[in-house]
């Protein structure tokens, strides 16, 4: 009897010891760096979302998040190096349209699975376009540039960063729902497009907010709308499109995914603490004056956002003939 009370003793110890060594991924994690892949350049508004995401996780967490920017394609880069990362947490992405939704849609032959290769985290920003015009254009509302357009048929041109580009959808949504002929004139870059709006030699286009404000405080182009379906903190004299055109909606978003395969404990525990990064006050306020509203949302949220966004995206590449 004696004997027996000591192997259940040492039985129950090291089924203790094992518990205990056994801690779940979440548990366990971080225990080193995060590696956060951004496909913009330094100095964006992607980019400087990614820093103040990282930045707090690291105060958080006390492990570095390291911000590696790999730039181009379209966001292929980027989202071929996290469908290609190990599925462990440590390897995580700031994911956008371009390379999620619009690059998709457009070419068959990318090098990674939109749909089956990225676990969804948490929604992190959503940002406007603005429709701008240059100074040149007589309208001040939306309501008046359709009808100039109206009367002018495939007199007014749109501009935008390129084939492809957000911007350009965001120009060809306006135009199917509006019911206007104009005619797209794609730039390498929006900077680019800009230039030349403000020269007067394009009519109009939908940029993101920041490089637009220097040549509206010049002078030289207007804004005419925000592309989101309420208006946003930052401009709030400036309407919607969508108090013209009921339901329109476009712009800019950010969202955070890792691999594939990724325990789903660290996903819930990497977008419990996305969301209550952006409930604090002072990254909303930074955010903010970029034109852009913090977004956190579950896995789940983010998922379907994503797949809604898809659809609406799809009829308009479809349209155009954008797709291979």
């Amino acid at each position: 009897m004696k004997t027996f009370v000591h192997l259940g003793t040492a039985l129950t110890l090291a089924m203790a010891w094992a518990a205990a060594g056994a801690a779940s991924p979440a548990q366990a994690y971080p225990n080193k760096p995060i590696r956060l892949i951004v496909p913009f350049p330094p100095g964006g508004p992607g980019d400087i979302v990614a820093r103040g995401i990282g930045q707090k996780i690291t105060e958080s967490w006390g492990q570095q998040v390291i911000v590696d920017n790999r730039a181009g394609a379209g966001g292929m880069i980027a989202h071929e190096l996290l469908a290609r990362g190990t599925p462990d947490g440590y390897t995580l992405l700031l994911g956008s349209s371009g390379g999620l939704v619009i690059q998709p849609l457009i070419s068959s032959k990318l090098p990674y699975n939109a749909i089956m290769d990225f676990a969804p985290i948490s929604k992190v920003v959503s940002g406007a376009h603005v429709l701008v015009v240059n100074s040149q254009v007589s309208a001040a509302t939306v309501k008046e540039l359709i009808v100039l357009a109206k009367a002018k048929p495939g007199h007014f041109n749109f501009a935008s960063a390129g084939m492809g580009s957000a911007t350009q959808l965001s120009g060809e949504l306006f135009k199917s729902k509006a019911g206007i002929d104009i005619v797209h004139v794609p730039y390498k870059g929006g900077v680019a497009a800009l230039t030349d709006m403000a020269a007067g030699r394009v009519q109009l286009m939908f940029n993101s907010i920041p490089p637009v404000l220097p040549f509206s405080r010049a002078g030289k182009l207007k804004i005419v709308a925000v592309s989101t379906l309420k208006r946003i903190a930052l401009m709030p004299e400036v309407p919607t499109v969508a108090e013209t055109l009921p339901g329109f909606q476009s712009g800019v978003w950010y969202a955070m995914f890792a691999p594939a395969g990724t325990p789903r404990s660290i996903i819930n525990k990497l977008s419990a603490e996305v969301i209550k990064i952006l409930a604090e006050r002072e990254l909303a306020k930074r955010l903010g004056a970029l034109g852009m509203e913090a977004q956190g949302s579950t896995p789940g949220e983010l998922e379907r956002f994503v797949e809604a966004d898809r659809a609406q995206w799809k009829k308009v590449i479809v349209s155009v003939q954008l797709h291979e």
